[in-house]
């Protein structure tokens, strides 16, 4: 099976997830289950923006960083940016924050509303070079389901 059908049917799951659920932490919970069971990613999870620092949220995965300040590290620098970043090579990306010694590449993908920063979906690699523009585009129609 190819990462894009892979793809397809966790954006079909990820929709049945959500479908009739408001509570946000509950559809982190299930999306970061869902993503992790699918693909085998070292960790996959959630940072929600409160006040200055973006908190953990629900996750699979080894133990993560709680909080991480604005503009620190990948996941700091995608909500200063407000973009998502893919990191071929963590240890290449200046200011990285180690969470895990095994995490290799990274990407994150800011969950927004009304323009503003809200939340991200945070996945690690224990591989170098995992994520492309393959892996943003699903994730972004992922997010984009779950969080009409």
């Amino acid at each position: 099976m190819t990462k894009e059908e892979k793809y397809q049917e966790l954006l079909q799951e990820a929709e049945a997830l959500t479908a009739g659920e408001t509570d946000e932490i509950a559809n982190m919970a299930n999306l970061a289950a869902a993503i992790y069971a699918r693909f085998g990613f070292h960790w996959v999870g959630f940072y929600r923006v409160c006040g200055e620092e973006l908190v953990l949220g629900p996750f699979q995965g080894p133990v993560a960083c709680t909080r991480i300040r604005y503009g620190r590290g990948v996941c700091g620098t995608a909500w200063k940016e407000g973009r998502t970043l893919i990191v071929p090579d963590v240890d290449q990306f200046p200011g990285h924050i180690a969470c895990s010694a095994l995490s290799r590449s990274e990407i994150v993908i800011p969950l927004t509303r009304a323009g503003a920063v809200v939340a991200e979906l945070d996945i690690d690699s224990a591989e170098l070079d995992t994520f492309d523009a393959v892996d943003e585009l699903w994730l972004t129609r992922i997010l984009a389901a779950a969080y009409k």
